[in-house]
């Protein structure tokens, strides 16, 4: 679940369980809502913690082989 689908859940429940005065027959908006809610909250911190450990660099030692290159100027330019 991503950021956006984290933060859609909470204002989705946050709309259920304040800003509507509705009823459904055999369902509690309010409880919906206040599960969405958790949900999204969830979802947020579970991508913040996957994404902060992506972003982790990894970096060896010393690199394999070095390479030296020389400029020699002791040879005349072509004409």
């Amino acid at each position: 679940m991503g950021i956006g689908t984290s933060i859609f859940l909470i204002a989705a429940g946050a709309i259920l369980t304040f800003a509507l005065d509705a009823s459904v027959g055999g369902v509690d908006l309010d409880i919906v809502g206040w599960i969405l809610m958790v949900a999204g909250v969830l979802g947020l911190v579970m991508t913040t913690l996957i994404w902060g450990r992506r972003r982790e660099v990894v970096t060896t030692a010393q690199p394999v082989e070095y390479r030296q290159v020389e400029e020699r100027r002791d040879v005349a330019p072509p004409l």
